[in-house]
């Protein structure tokens, strides 16, 4: 009987072994996956609004944007300055987003869908003043607002933007829940503060990694830390990061090359 026990007990550890390790591979799966989502929608915006501010007379009334998507379409809708009219609209799949497959240029009236997005965006960065987010936005970095529609509800993320070279802008990174009326919910903060990766060390010596760390509040790698990587690693001539998680104890290194998270034990 003691035997049997014994027997039993060690196939439920391992079973439990294999849930676990299931269990974490989804949520990294899902972490890519909106990290995927995350760059879509912004790379697709660089590249809509570099071809923009080529063209003088659209440059000069540029007021903002919308993005949105279907399937593997990735709509960017480019905004005259009165907020009320579409100036340009291009269109892109998720495999290619260096250059739109289709475009529509001129003044022209926001779709419904295009004015609800640009409602609830307002709406959201309006409230963001309120002290209790502590959305603070550190010198030489801008803020990107990346907006989803998921069913009735918003989410909005903020990441940071920089245009100084050989800086991957990690870090002071949000993320806000919304209802279908635009008012925040709920809202996380990734990380405590900015903390920028030099592609350079101090004497000049070229980096081709590098490392932060998580506090227990933010137990794995996030969509965020990947997106950013993604559009500034490349800038950089870097094709991988890590970030040690002190709540699971792991580093989770990402791979530009591949575009997965591979678990490193320490």
């Amino acid at each position: 009987m003691k035997r049997i026990t014994i027997l039993l007990f060690l196939g439920a550890f391992s079973l439990n072994a294999f849930s676990q390790d299931d269990d974490l591979q989804f949520k990294l799966d899902s972490i890519i996956k909106e990290a995927d989502l995350l760059y879509s929608y912004e790379k697709a915006i660089w590249t809509a609004t570099d071809i923009l501010m080529t063209d003088s007379k659209l440059k000069n009334d540029y007021g903002g944007y919308v993005v949105s998507h279907s399937n593997d379409t990735i709509f960017t809708t480019l905004i005259d300055k009165s907020q009320k009219q579409r100036i340009a609209k291009y269109f892109f799949i998720k495999s290619d987003l260096s250059l739109p497959f289709d475009s529509e240029i001129g003044l022209s009236p926001l779709t419904n869908s295009e004015q609800e997005l640009l409602d609830i965006k307002i709406k959201m960065i309006s409230q963001l003043s309120d002290k209790r987010y502590e959305v603070r936005i550190p010198h030489d970095f801008s803020p990107n607002f990346v907006l989803f529609k998921e069913k009735e509800e918003f989410k909005l993320y903020i990441l940071m933007g920089t245009s100084d070279y050989g800086i991957i802008p990690f870090g002071n990174d949000y993320l806000f829940w919304a209802n279908s009326e635009g008012k925040i919910k709920n809202w996380k903060k990734f990380h405590s503060r900015m903390i920028p990766a030099q592609s350079k060390g101090p004497n000049g010596e070229k980096v081709v990694s590098v490392v932060h760390s998580h506090l227990k509040t933010t137990p794995y790698i996030t969509a965020t830390d990947i997106c950013t990587f993604r559009l500034y690693g490349g800038l950089c001539d870097m094709e991988e990061f890590m970030v040690w998680c002190t709540a699971t104890g792991k580093y989770y290194k990402y791979s530009l090359k591949t575009n997965k998270i591979e678990i490193i034990e320490p």
